[in-house]
């Protein structure tokens, strides 16, 4: 079936669906920096993908190919999920969620997609994704689950600051390409900080944004996750910074493998939530490891008094937990 035909019994249309499926090709890949690799994804159909200038913090799915090497035939409507799903496991390869550092027309005016991958190359510790990522060469393919050209109606974007005039945002290395396409397609009368914890100091990138936002890059060096970002976020507030380990007992967390996930309307948590996003001058958006940001979420929200409405905490890891999906 092609992707404009209906289905039987008079469901929509393929293109009706908000976002597509979309078998993908390398078309260049850059180490960055110890941490980083940058890999670009080409193909005709890219055009239909995305929506340049206003990407933000899109999540995408990306469908990695299992050992074989062979990439598993996916249908593009909306149930994508469960066909791939119904794949035998050796053969439907591996799935992880990504966000979209940059969509652009390259040299030859297509359309291409950038994937900033962290290179997490533990022994024993090292998921598909950064495999597959420190391997990658052109014309490598993998198959690519996100938004159609011109819909925003597919989820996937957290980041709605409404009409806050300034924002904070922070995150771990997993969360700097989040926080690179945020600035790089706000407003440019846009005001505020942003805390970058990475794992080194040549991870730190250049982010084009407005100059109204200040950019900070918090090398590790070996600290545990969080030691440098807790305490740069709390000092601007004006708080005194704890341990990243302290009180972790006490506080609230997602149950069981999953991630804390809290936005202005949603929480996972089960919290009552009046579905209003704020109208306050301040915005804050957290991200990265979920222990590091439900630590965060204490502070500001429990003891800092922020009202729930004018932030947003996503765990998009956990530390010493395979993620799957």
């Amino acid at each position: 079936m092609s992707i404009t035909e209906d289905r039987r019994g008079g469901e929509p249309a393929v293109d009706d669906h908000p976002y597509v499926v979309l078998r993908v090709a390398v078309g260049r890949v850059q180490r960055l920096s110890s941490n980083f690799v940058r890999v670009t994804l080409v193909g005709d159909r890219l055009a239909d993908f995305g929506n340049p200038g206003a990407t933000f913090d899109q999540r995408v799915k990306l469908i990695f190919p299992p050992a074989s090497g062979v990439l598993p035939e996916v249908g593009g409507g909306a149930d994508w999920y469960r066909e791939w799903l119904a794949i035998g496991e050796t053969e439907r390869g591996s799935m992880r969620t990504y966000s979209v550092r940059d969509i652009r027309l390259d040299a030859d005016g297509r359309t291409a997609v950038d994937v900033d991958f962290v290179l997490h190359l533990v022994p024993g510790k090292t998921g598909p994704a950064s495999s597959w990522a420190a391997a990658a060469a052109v014309g490598d393919e993998l198959i690519v689950v996100g938004p159609r050209r011109g819909r925003h109606d597919g989820g996937g974007v957290e980041y709605l600051p409404g009409s806050a005039r300034q924002v904070l945002l922070a995150g771990d290395e997993t969360a700097a390409p989040a926080i690179a396409r945020i600035l790089a397609d706000a407003p440019p009368e846009l005001c505020g900080v942003a805390y970058i914890e990475i794992p080194q100091a040549d991870d730190a990138q250049r982010i084009d944004g407005p100059e109204g936002v200040a950019v900070h890059w918090l090398p590790r060096d070996g600290a545990a996750h969080g030691e440098r970002l807790h305490p740069a976020v709390l000092g601007h507030l004006g708080e005194a910074g704890a341990s990243i380990g302290d009180d972790l007992d006490g506080m609230i967390d997602a149950p069981g493998d999953e991630l804390v996930w809290e936005t202005p309307t949603f929480s996972r948590l089960g919290e009552d939530l009046d579905g209003a996003v704020s109208a306050a001058a301040y915005y804050f958006w957290i991200a990265g490891e979920s222990r590091m940001v439900t630590t965060l979420r204490r502070r500001l929200v429990k003891d800092l008094g922020i009202p729930r409405a004018q932030v947003a905490f996503m765990g998009y890891w956990r530390e010493g937990v395979a993620m799957k999906g």
